[in-house]
């Protein structure tokens, strides 16, 4: 099977103009994450220098990728610095540009103050008081989940707001978003869109992925190196204690709690804002479930497979992992929290790394 051909370009960001149509890079490395920008790396070799000036203009020009005609990232470039005979390219995801704006007219235009609102909706007013500023518009469309989201940003007692005089940046304002009990995720994805490359920023709850039965991760098979499995203590309990609202004795409180022959582990789990009992309850057994386990991994490096071709996972998605390395072995379910996909170079066949976090459990 032919290898997968990719093509990089750039375009202004302000104008759309494509500024080159196949930017000659090596060495490169981009992918998603979860409720964050992602990135990409590229180097730009010495014959290629005269491309730089206009083609890589850091903070204004955006880089695309594209995999067998499919576009695959997006994003802008922040840095072109120089290390001796190259030019090393660094860009991130279009989420990356609200860590450089800040809300200069108060609760996002007036779209606030919020008195107890679905932080989905919070996040795309965020998005839409960025673009509507004069030379701010990116192009960015902000997909929201179809029922919205239950938790609530502010109360009508104490609505949440930002302040103009303190000009906060955005980025913080979509981090309180998605930093809610309960609250959404985000993450990026681009596609063509007739000749135009579309961006997007999608908005999930109660999750983004899901558990992919049909995907399987093994070494011998798809995984390409020696696998670290971490063992640690430092997050694991069988025995959690959950608090809830309330004050004193009339404090909401729940503990879940088994015996599996280890040394006794407890971990305290806050909820304030959980005021019934059986809530409390099921969110103290998801976390115990999800920290009753000490072997972790953290990465694996993966090749293009039938058990689980190169891009068929998604951000958020839990998937097996059958690992077996110098030190230990695991099997079970992880949670793809990041990837990165590495182009075939040289003797190097294309692969990707993910990142992964336990797999997801409600509540936890």
């Amino acid at each position: 099977m032919a290898a997968p051909v990719y093509r990089y370009f750039t375009t202004h960001a302000l104008t759309g103009e494509v500024l080159a149509r196949d930017l000659p890079l090596s060495g490169v490395s981009f992918g998603p994450e979860l409720n964050g920008p992602g990135s990409m790396r590229g180097l730009l070799t010495p014959r290629f220098a005269h491309l730089a000036p206009s083609q890589a203009d850091a903070g204004t020009v955006l880089l695309w990728a594209e995999r067998d005609q499919q576009l695959t990232w997006g994003g802008l470039i922040w840095q072109a610095k120089p290390e001796g005979p190259e030019l090393p390219l660094e860009a991130s995801g279009f989420g990356s540009y609200t860590g450089k704006r800040r809300d200069l007219h108060g609760n996002l235009g007036g779209r606030g103050p919020y008195p107890g609102t679905d932080p989905c909706q919070v996040i795309a007013d965020a998005w839409a008081y960025l673009q509507e500023q004069p030379d701010g518009d990116l192009g960015v469309r902000v997909d929201l989940p179809p029922d919205g989201c239950p938790a609530r940003l502010g109360t009508p007692e104490q609505p949440y707001a930002t302040k103009e005089w303190e000009f906060p940046p955005l980025s913080g304002v979509i981090r309180d978003a998605t930093a809610l009990d309960g609250g959404p995720e985000w993450t990026e994805s681009v596609a063509w869109e007739g000749e135009r490359p579309g961006r997007r920023i999608t908005v999930g709850w109660p999750r983004l992925g899901t558990r992919r039965e049909d995907l399987m991760f093994a070494s011998g098979v798809n995984i390409t190196e020696d696998t670290a499995i971490v063992s640690s203590a430092d997050d694991y309990a069988q025995v959690v204690l959950a608090l809830g609202a309330g004050d004193g004795s009339a404090k909401v409180r729940a503990v879940d709690a088994v015996r599996d022959g280890r040394l006794r582990m407890e971990h305290l789990l806050d909820r304030p804002s959980i005021t019934d009992t059986n809530t409390l309850s099921q969110l103290a057994r998801a976390e115990r479930a999800r920290r009753q386990r000490t072997a972790q991994i953290e990465e694996i490096t993966v090749t293009d497979h039938p058990a689980a071709p190169i891009g068929s996972w998604q951000i958020g998605d839990d998937v097996r992992i059958a690992a077996h390395g110098g030190w230990g072995s695991f099997d079970g379910w992880c949670r793809i929290t990041a990837w990165t996909l590495h182009p075939a170079e040289g003797d190097q066949p294309e692969a990707a790394t993910l990142r992964l976090a336990p797999a997801y459990t409600t509540g936890a």
